[in-house]
């Protein structure tokens, strides 16, 4: 006998753009369409300064290299990936022509604050590398917004200390150092 009363959860789809336009801000704009085209409730790319990420002189990994065929810096690769605001406020826009939620993660404050404050986001995304960021965790909490929080290949102690700075964000009581270590 099957059973009538049971309601089956809602399920958020969200199509992984990611940095896949590769600085482009027509295929990234395709990326939406096709991600919209299969019923999915959002698409999220990625916000960040490459400058802001990594040194310099960061060689780039080996598979970078080999993948364009010539040697460049890791910080040189990522420029290469990053979308201007003009272009995320672009693609944002589409998003919302199509009908499809535009989501972004982003990699350091600044990203986050225009994020929120100029695109307008409806929720937050963090990555999983970004699990041991207490500030930038923090930064994302205060902005009041729900939370997406990846953790990827992060162990138990690294979520529960997360959710402790996110829950400290979100309460307005920034943690101390020593309570993060605890």
């Amino acid at each position: 006998m099957m059973n009538t009363h049971f309601k089956c959860p809602s399920v958020f789809v969200i199509a992984e753009a990611g940095v896949n336009h590769d600085g482009d801000l027509g295929l990234a704009l395709e990326l939406a369409e096709v991600a919209a085209e299969c019923g999915a409730d959002a698409v999220k790319f990625q916000s960040f300064s490459a400058e802001k990420l990594v040194a310099r002189d960061l060689p780039a990994a080996a598979y970078q290299n080999q993948n364009i065929g010539y040697e460049q810096d890791q910080i040189d690769v990522l420029k290469g990936l990053e979308l201007s605001q003009d272009q995320t406020r672009c693609i944002a826009e589409k998003c919302e022509a199509i009908g499809i939620e535009f989501l972004s993660t982003a990699f350091d404050a600044d990203s986050l604050a225009f994020l929120v404050h100029e695109i307008g986001v409806r929720k937050l995304k963090i990555a999983s590398g970004e699990i041991t960021n207490g500030p930038l965790l923090f930064k994302h909490a205060t902005a009041g917004l729900p939370i997406l929080l990846s953790t990827g290949m992060t162990s138990f102690a690294e979520i529960d200390s997360a959710l402790f700075v996110l829950a400290a964000g979100f309460s307005g009581n920034a943690p101390s150092a020593k309570s993060i270590a605890e």
